[in-house]
């Protein structure tokens, strides 16, 4: 054998051997990396790692005190299918941050700072199947947009957060949804959540945890489960009227009574009239018969 082929199996060997050597020298500080997998869990981490292999597919930041996704940076991570970051410390806007993400199935936003959740803030996730974002005490609004392009969606959960109302068109349209965390909100159980209700009811949805889905106002209903409260509340709001509903009754009531008099003045003119053109004829005849 030549010296050229015996070289070309060490030449392999060597270049497998910087490939794996590269893997691990592109590892962030302070993680640990396998094969498409990165785990930063628990190393207090105040920014987002640098270095991320690019063809990562598994990232886990739990347990870290990040504040901040930058967007640039995700995007580049264009193969990622899994993304915990719970235990973190994100906070308002999450908007536009996942743009570059199509691939993502499994994306863990609980234990952080959510104050809420536009349309904007998952719409590029169209892959997205399980997404948590549970214990964020101070997240009090979801859009009732928010996951109009997450429709392979089948486990959501948005439990032990400040939410007192959810529109049903949120969830009603996840044609793939299969489980809802509603549990340890603080729901206020009025009329503009009846919908809601009724839905939770009929649909085929599997709340977990369903013994802690209870209102928390008003006072008459705390602590009660929120499918047991649909025929109250259908009771009440359908009696319940509000100052422009009395309003509204009063000025149809005085239309009502003003028809009603001008028909019966106009009746009365058209009697009088009728009689007095009658009384006329009766006197004409009588005197052309006194003539005849």
């Amino acid at each position: 054998m030549s010296p050229l082929g015996r070289s070309r199996p060490l030449s392999l060997m060597f270049l497998l051997g910087m490939g794996m050597a590269s893997e691990r020298i592109n590892c962030p500080s302070r993680c640990s990396c396998q094969y498409l997998e990165v785990n930063c869990m628990g190393q207090q981490l105040q920014e987002f790692p640098a270095d991320i292999p690019l063809d990562t597919r598994q990232l886990t930041l739990a347990a870290n005190n990040v504040s901040y996704l930058p967007a640039v940076e995700l995007s580049f991570l264009a193969d990622l299918v899994y993304l915990d970051c719970s235990k973190n410390l994100l906070g308002d806007d999450l908007d536009f941050t996942f743009i570059g993400m199509a691939k993502l199935v499994y994306l863990d936003l609980s234990f952080n700072n959510l104050t809420q959740v536009t349309f904007n803030t998952f719409s590029h996730l169209l892959s997205l199947v399980v997404l948590k974002i549970s214990d964020n005490p101070n997240l009090v609004a979801i859009e009732k947009d928010a996951f109009a392009n997450n429709t392979w969606l089948r486990h959501l959960d948005v439990s032990r957060t400040g939410l007192t109302f959810l529109d049903t068109s949120t969830v009603q349209h996840l044609p793939n949804l299969r489980f809802l965390g509603l549990s340890g909100n603080v729901w206020r159980c009025n009329c503009s959540l009846l919908d809601f209700i009724t839905w939770m009811t009929e649909s085929n949805i599997h709340f977990p945890d369903a013994d802690n889905i209870t209102c928390y106002t008003p006072e008459g209903l705390r602590a009660l489960r929120m499918p047991a409260v649909e025929a109250q509340l259908h009771v009440s709001c359908l009696t319940q009227l509000h100052k422009r509903d009395y309003v509204f009754l009063c000025l149809v009531g005085f239309c009502i009574f003003l028809a009603g008099t001008i028909t019966a003045w106009l009746a009365g003119i058209c009697a009088v009239i009728y009689k007095v053109h009658a009384s006329k004829g009766e006197e004409e005849e009588e005197e052309e018969e006194d003539r005849a």
